[in-house]
């Protein structure tokens, strides 16, 4: 088998990553000619493309390869790091862009109960780098090989990969009080839901009708829709009279409490199952994620019909 050269495979890791050769070239801190050289080695070792030349820049299939090659690099680096710090607990990190130890977790799970989850190892100098992205799609940065793990709505383990379920996030819709005193006064009805406009997160955010039409009996839903690619921002829409939405009751419960906010499909909440997919590695640093993101959901989560 081939061994492949470590900074090689860390300038296909930073092209991808960065999105282009030029910034690639300044966190790697060589010249941009120095980079497309590391590239046109690794792809003649391996003997094909292994980036594609389009906006954004993609992996081939052999470079989606090489790029998890790359990865569990940096996670074999972070592990020794680690076992080195236990020996040595004065021993500094090396603080380099390359250790970035890379987890794909969805907005809602960021804005509520994941980053304090983190914060131990975050704060013990794990270098970590969160990606965010829509429950539903989380996965495919997993599947790509640019990440180590991800909370996603997948149950199905990929390949390689081993999943545990994390327990259920609860959404309930709801509106600024004065917004719904106007528009829905006796909350959401099959008459009047199409003359609410819903706050999503992006287009890809299929939530807010999926809510709709369970909480409302209806097998096609159309809705009105701005988007706010933020779980903070959508939040401070709703809060500003911008319409409504459909959002995780752990973020919004100080909000209801307060009556700022109001339920406006009483007795409704839908339920979405989250999992942690991680690499089936036998890595200290995938085993303190892993247990980080499980004990906290173990509090933060709904753990009845999931």
């Amino acid at each position: 088998m081939s061994t492949f050269d470590p900074n090689a495979l860390e300038c296909l890791a930073a092209i991808v990553e960065e999105g282009g050769f030029e910034r690639a070239a300044v966190r790697l801190s060589i010249t941009q000619s120095a980079v497309s050289q590391r590239l046109r080695s690794l792809e003649v070792q391996v003997g094909t493309v292994l980036i594609v030349r389009s906006r954004p820049l993609k992996p081939t299939a052999a470079g989606r390869l090489l790029l998890k090659h790359a990865m569990q690099m940096r996670l074999l680096r972070a592990d020794l790091e680690r076992d080195l710090k236990d020996l040595a607990p004065g021993a500094a990190g090396s603080g380099r862009a390359e250790e970035r130890i890379s987890i794909a977790i969805n907005a809602d799970s960021i804005a509520t109960w994941a980053l304090p989850a983190l914060s131990a190892l975050a704060r013990q100098g794990l270098g970590l780098e969160i990606i965010t992205d829509d429950q539903d799609f989380t996965h495919d940065w997993l599947r790509e090989g640019q990440v180590l793990g991800c909370v996603t709505t997948l149950k199905q383990a990929l390949r390689s990969c081993k999943v545990v379920p994390l327990g259920a996030m609860r959404y309930v819709a709801v509106a600024e009080a004065s917004y719904a005193a106007v528009h829905c006064p006796a909350g959401l009805t099959p008459h009047n839901f199409r003359a609410v406009p819903f706050v999503a997160f992006n287009r890809k955010d299929d939530l807010q009708a999926d809510f709709i039409g369970r909480a409302l009996g209806l097998k096609q839903v159309a809705l009105s829709q701005l988007y706010v690619p933020s779980s903070e921002g959508q939040v401070r829409a709703v809060l500003a009279g911008w319409g409504a939405s459909v959002l995780p009751e752990l973020q919004v419960r100080d909000h209801l409490q307060s009556g700022r906010l109001l339920d406006i499909a009483p007795g409704h909440a839908l339920p979405v199952a989250l999992y942690w997919h991680c690499w089936n590695l036998d890595s200290a640093v995938l085993d303190a994620l892993t247990s980080a993101l499980t004990a906290a959901a173990a509090v933060a989560l709904d753990h009845g019909d999931e």
